[in-house]
């Protein structure tokens, strides 16, 4: 039988991938990592990408065409006449995120096929890869047509694509070889080189990474890790969080057994490694609470705030699928600074062998479903 994890034989499709970056460099890390996992795979991808950036750092050489199989594309080129006349059609259009494709691009293959007289049922497979949540309409929603109803595409039909954490869903993106990878990082002693190569002196404390937002709560956390037996080394990545972090030790008092180390910009496998050498680790947004999952270590997870709290009802019911604990769910409404839980915005007490306990449970169960790679390949070529 045929494990969930097995690609289809490989059928080599060319893919357009469509990522606007609304903040932050959840929605481009997103679609990188789906780009690189997609041309690892055999497939080739053009991403089309509004500010590309973060992909210096995030992976780099991805911008000079050293990654075999991805092609990183500005967005303004997708609207450019003479770029598109010198484009292969492509299989699948992938937009991320509600992004919408330019007319100008969708147009310039609409007439490109009337012209030469194709079948217009051999246009592209068209997905919309929605983010990522637990909430009950996922489920619901996950693959349905949506169809097109106007403009030169009129009769076309998108389909939903929905990451998510159980086998009703489109599953989570993990690449081929990545549970190894962490096997050997972590059997191998890596975890040693790794603090060294990044110039990190390390005596043996606890380690804590910290990718965060700004949470009001980052003072008590602090004060918490402070309050734990033994001593705690925590690792701040770059950006926001040393900002926050900056902030937030004018707030306390002095620390008695928390060390600070400030980290500079990771690239996508240093933070994963990041994830594998730490004891517990803060991450925010949709990328990193995917890979703290494969981490399997304990973790606090931000979720992207929302100005309609729609976030709050979103972490409860991501709570709900890894049957967090009371403690854990209460320190998780503090940390996003809901009004769901009951302490008040108190700190509960940090408990890293029943976290620990909690996570490797959701993880055992999430790498029983088909990955999101997987699982997208073989509903394109369903549909073709």
């Amino acid at each position: 039988m045929q494990s969930p994890n097995t690609p289809l034989p490989i059928q080599p499709l060319l893919w357009d991938v469509f990522c606007r970056v609304i903040d932050n460099f959840g929605d481009v890390g997103v679609c990188w990592r789906l780009s690189a996992d997609l041309a690892s795979r055999g497939h080739k991808v053009r991403l089309w990408v509004d500010d590309s950036s973060a992909l210096q750092w995030m992976a780099p050489g991805a911008l000079n065409g050293d990654w075999p199989g991805v092609q990183v594309l500005m967005w303004a080129q997708s609207r450019d006449a003479a770029v598109l006349a010198a484009l292969s059609p492509a299989d699948v259009w992938l937009e991320s995120f509600g992004c919408e494709i330019a007319t100008e691009f969708i147009a310039a293959y609409a007439y490109s096929t009337r012209a030469n007289g194709n079948n217009e049922q051999q246009h592209p497979v068209w997905i919309n890869l929605e983010y990522l949540s637990a909430e009950s309409y996922v489920e619901r929603s996950h693959g349905l047509p949506s169809p097109v109803m106007s403009g030169t595409a009129r009769g076309w039909t998108k389909h939903f694509f929905y990451p998510g954490f159980s086998d009703r869903t489109g599953g989570l993106l993990r690449e081929s070889g990545l549970m190894d990878r962490q096997h050997a990082f972590i059997q191998s002693g890596q975890r040693l080189q790794w603090l060294a190569q990044h110039s990190i002196a390390w005596s043996g404390e606890r380690l804590v990474s910290l990718f965060c937002y700004e949470p009001a709560a980052l003072p008590k956390l602090i004060t918490e890790l402070d309050a734990l037996p033994g001593p705690t080394l925590l690792l701040i990545t770059a950006g926001r969080a040393t900002a926050a972090m900056l902030t937030a030790v004018g707030k306390i008092a002095p620390l008695r057994h928390v060390r600070l180390s400030y980290l500079p910009t990771l690239t996508q496998v240093e933070y994963d490694q990041l994830l594998w050498t730490c004891d517990l680790n803060c991450v925010r947004g949709e990328d990193s609470v995917v890979r703290a999952i494969w981490a399997g270590k304990p973790f606090l997870w931000q979720i992207y705030p929302q100005q309609d709290a729609a976030h709050h009802s979103k972490l409860s019911a991501f709570l709900n699928t890894v049957n967090a604990s009371v403690t854990l769910r209460e320190i998780h409404y503090t940390w996003n600074n809901t009004t769901n839980g009951q302490c008040d915005g108190c700190m509960p007490s940090i408990d890293l062998n029943e976290w620990s306990q909690t996570v490797q449970a959701a993880r055992t169960r999430m790498l029983q479903m088909g990955d999101l790679v997987t699982q997208l390949v073989d509903f394109v070529l369903k549909k073709r």
